[in-house]
């Protein structure tokens, strides 16, 4: 297939394209929400209208199915613009405080106000939805945006550059191509957020520029995502899910599972039934397949052709490459042991471990001896199963039954935490990202003199026992808290009311008697 070249921006443009960005946005373009309602809908029709030159393209860089391309990369974007569309109305609207009595007449709430000019770096893997859905909510959220495509991929972005300036306001949304010097050279701006997906070495170089100049960031980092496995699961439709998750893509899924923690006495049956899907998937074999794509880069074929290569796991199925062709066969390696060259890390190939242990309990303390991952998933219809990993353990999600879908649930935000990242993208939750909540209240003047007129002076005795009140009463003491109790009056009370009692029983007892 043919080289394509991308052409680099001059990094002498790129504070250039920075200023015009901050400019156009300093103008106030984007406060009128039909304008940004516009703008996410020319996203949409920008993919729409050239849908079989970006397949081609992803293709040419990925070597990608088109189904795949349209499941993972464009149908996400159009549901990205059709929720955004149809809910910007509601998003935009001011959020009213909690009712308070000493603060309602100030009519407090929150305005959800774009923070400015926002910086977009996506990485190879999808190139259209984690480039264009945050795109979307910066959008949405009122901003301007400069984009970063993966270099890559030079096919895909190269069509993106060329599109973008012919579907959108050229002022206030732009792409910069380029490599680490153009992208070294983009960090060293101020921007007002970015957000960056990819690895965790460069998420660190990014949070690092953006400190300087106090830039909120947006990071999903991906990470190695185990998979936990109950042995009286369902094991075709575990197979099934997880081949299905791991050799999408060619593995290229910061969600896609990277190792399964199985019980050791387990790992045979489970293993036939992975090889036995593997032929269903490729029943003549993957590398004729039409159905599995490419590994992006030669450089990246080589990295996990070495970590195979080193493996003192057993290769049940695949384990073939060909660095030219970009090609790694899908690969499942059994008795994978800690410290192993698969588990140094994050493969992002097509390539699946198969960890064998003694039970759930060394599987959560496996895990747990790791960085917290984007994901964790558990094959099991036993909900105490599920639980006992779940909650034992820490990642970004927490799925059961199945594998990496989580970005296509509506509502549901993609997020990573510790080394898998920190916020989120997708829907509402992304457009929050991109949002600065501004504290809005007016007061009237009438108020200073029925509720806050105690707080000027000269203060009197009086306006102590008013700033009091406004403070309300705390909740119960706990019963257990470490300082002591103060007696309370209501049980005075009652020991009275016993004694008295007592007393009058007593002495209508003596009259009897007498």
């Amino acid at each position: 297939m043919a080289e394509i070249t991308l052409p680099y921006t001059p990094i002498e443009d790129i504070p250039k394209i920075h200023a015009r960005a901050r400019a156009a946005f300093r103008a106030g373009r984007t406060k009128d929400v039909a304008f940004r309602k516009a703008q996410i809908a020319q996203v949409g029709y920008m993919l729409k209208d050239n849908e079989e030159a970006v397949i081609a393209a992803m293709k040419h860089d990925l070597g990608r199915p088109p189904l795949e391309s349209e499941m993972m990369d464009l149908s996400p974007v159009y549901a990205e613009v059709r929720a955004a569309y149809a809910n910007l109305d509601q998003w935009v609207k001011p959020q009213a405080a909690e009712f308070s009595l000493n603060f309602f007449a100030m009519g407090p709430k929150l305005v959800a106000e774009p923070k400015g000019t926002v910086l977009i770096i996506a990485p190879f893997n999808f190139p259209a939805f984690l480039l264009f859905s945050p795109l979307v909510s910066a959008i949405a959220a009122g901003n301007a945006a400069v984009l970063k495509p993966s270099e890559q991929t030079p096919a895909i972005s190269k069509i993106f550059a060329e599109l973008l300036p012919k579907y959108l306001d050229p002022e206030l949304y732009h792409i910069i191509n380029g490599g680490v010097p153009e992208t070294t050279k983009i960090l060293e701006l101020p921007w007002d957020h970015i957000l960056y997906t990819g690895n965790g070495r460069v998420g660190r170089i990014v949070a690092t520029a953006a400190a300087r100049h106090l830039t909120p960031t947006t990071l999903e980092l991906g990470g190695k995502n185990p998979v936990v496995i109950d042995p009286r699961v369902d094991l075709d439709l575990a197979a099934r899910r997880i081949l299905w998750g791991r050799f999408t893509n060619a593995g290229q899924i910061c969600l896609s599972p990277d190792y399964v923690l199985v019980p050791a006495d387990f790992q045979d049956k489970f293993v036939a039934a992975l090889e036995s899907m593997y032929k269903t998937f490729y029943p003549d074999g993957p590398e004729k397949s039409d159905s599995f794509s490419r590994v992006v880069t030669k450089a990246h074929t080589q990295r996990i052709k070495r970590l195979v290569d080193e493996t003192t796991g057993t290769i049940v199925c695949g384990g073939q490459s060909d660095v030219e062709t970009r090609y790694i066969a899908p690969t499942i390696v059994r008795d994978v042991r800690e410290g192993d060259s698969l588990l140094s890390e994050e493969i992002f190939g097509p390539v699946l471990c198969i960890v064998p242990v003694k039970d759930v309990d060394e599987a959560v303390a496996f895990i747990n001896r790791g960085d917290h991952p984007l994901a964790i998933y558990v094959f099991s219809e036993d909900p105490k199963f599920e639980q006992k990993v779940f909650s034992n353990t820490k990642s970004g999600a927490a799925v059961t039954n199945e594998v990496v879908i989580m970005p296509g649930v509506h509502g549901l935000p993609v997020g990573g935490v510790g080394a898998s990242g920190y916020g989120y993208y997708t829907g509402k939750h992304a457009f929050e990202q991109f949002t600065h909540l501004r504290v809005s209240l007016k007061n009237p003047s009438w108020v200073d003199k029925i509720a806050f007129g105690f707080r000027f002076p000269p203060y009197t005795p009086s306006y102590r026992k008013n700033m009091r009140q406004m403070g309300g009463r705390l909740p119960p003491r706990p019963a257990g808290g470490l300082a002591k109790a103060a007696p309370k009056r209501w049980a005075f009370w009652l020991a009275f009311a016993l004694v008295g009692a007592a007393a009058v029983l007593t002495r209508q007892r003596q009259l009897r008697l007498a």
